[in-house]
């Protein structure tokens, strides 16, 4: 699977990946994206190391990254699941909310999901999540697998970025542009 080969994230974390990534967006003057972090008030501290040993988040994040893309406004969320189906109780009704209020302001919205037991990954749009969403809040499945995904949005990884993840948003906009969404 071209950069990765096998078990290629073992020991790495998705989000690392995706920083890095991010990174060689930059250098290139592609897009200039930032991980958001979640507050933390720390409760306790080993002074000898000057470390937070124990600390609790003061509030609910938004998303995982914010940025643009070439003069477009992006927000996404990393997901990562082990087998082929996704359970929507990784994503939080809080974000949900936020990447409607950011995709109603014209902005992109999306998730990146790695599915590690193929070590795919796949672009998300968020009207394809709010879709699966609403399943679930009207009852309907509490989940979704990934043969119900399309295949146009599983992004290849190869050896020059880590998780191209602006091949997704260039399909996404492709079919913004088409009317398809």
């Amino acid at each position: 699977m071209g950069a990765w080969g096998t078990r290629g994230l073992r020991g790495s974390g998705f989000e690392d990946l995706i920083n890095r990534t991010n990174e060689q967006y930059k250098e290139k003057n592609l897009a200039l994206i930032q991980k958001i972090p979640t507050p933390i008030t720390p409760v306790e501290f080993n002074k000898e190391k000057r470390l937070i040993t124990k600390a609790y988040f003061e509030e609910r994040s938004t998303v995982d990254y914010i940025g643009v893309v070439q003069g477009i406004p992006v927000c996404f969320d990393a997901k990562e699941c082990s087998k082929d189906r996704f359970p929507l109780a990784n994503i939080h009704p809080h974000q949900v909310a936020f990447m409607k209020q950011f995709r109603a302001m014209e902005g992109v919205a999306f998730l990146l999901i790695y599915f590690s037991e193929t070590e795919e990954i796949y672009f998300m749009t968020f009207e394809e999540m709010e879709k699966f969403w609403t399943r679930k809040e009207n009852g309907g499945k509490k989940s979704f697998n990934k043969n119900e995904l399309r295949e146009k949005y599983f992004i290849k990884a190869d050896h020059r970025l880590l998780v191209p993840y602006l091949e997704g948003i260039a399909i996404y906009i492709q079919d913004i542009n088409k009317g398809e969404l």
